[in-house]
């Protein structure tokens, strides 16, 4: 029984082998690249398919405007490529003889370092290079250390808990399969597919958290700049 898809080899060529975690996930960038510009086609011909997909957007973008407002619009991209991302890695772990590349703790890994990385350059535009790394010394020099290390712990706690979650499903899952092979299958799949939307919504809520708390003029720097401009 292999749970994560980075066990399963697809295709190897010579020293070189494609598991299922590279090759779901390039497929699912596929499907989603293409459902894009299919929408987007669509959206010019059909009003009620533009009134469906901006209600999807609207409804997204009032999610991060709750977390960071008057920022919504320069999240939104971000934030909802991570939601779809995820949450169609969840829809297609219920397809027969498809895994799930958030199983993998390659894929959530990943993940959590695109947060790393968006979060001081989302911060550096709002705010500036200088005010960013001021941060790491608030409230005294002295922390700079434990505030470094804080930033990489959040980025593993970030996906060790998508994959702690998205693997939980599948040991449990397969515990069932054995025990009951006709009845546990789909009654897990269906608890398999909420639990994937529920964690794509926490880590794009949590991902905003962090953007909006590092984009955030600090009090003391905010005070200087009001002093200066006045």
């Amino acid at each position: 029984m292999t749970l994560s898809p980075d066990e399963t080899i697809i295709w190897t060529i010579g020293p070189i082998a494609l598991n299922a975690t590279l090759v779901f996930t390039w497929a699912l960038m596929a499907v989603l690249a293409a459902a894009a510009w299919v929408a987007r086609l669509q959206t010019k011909r059909a009003k009620r398919w533009s009134i469906f997909l901006e209600t999807i957007v609207v409804g997204v973008q009032d999610q991060i405007e709750q977390i960071a407002p008057g920022q919504s619009t320069r999240y939104l991209p971000f934030i909802a490529t991570l939601f779809l991302f995820i949450l169609s890695s969840a829809l297609i772990g219920v397809v027969p003889g498809c895994r799930a590349p958030t199983a993998s703790l390659s894929t959530t890994a990943a993940l959590a370092i695109s947060v790393l990385i968006a979060v001081p350059t989302f911060a550096i535009s709002t705010i500036g290079l200088s005010a960013y790394l001021r941060q790491y010394t608030q409230p005294t020099v002295f922390m700079l250390p434990f505030n470094i290390i804080g930033e990489l712990s959040r980025t593993i706690a970030l996906a060790v808990r998508l994959y702690g979650n998205m693997m939980s499903g599948a040991v449990l899952a397969a515990i069932l399969v054995s025990i009951a092979p006709l009845f546990f299958p789909v009654l897990m799949q269906g608890i398999g597919l909420l639990t994937g939307v529920i964690q794509a919504y926490i880590f794009a809520v949590l991902a905003t958290v962090y953007i909006a708390s590092a984009s955030a003029p600090h009090p003391k720097s905010q005070s200087t700049q009001e002093a200066q401009n006045g």
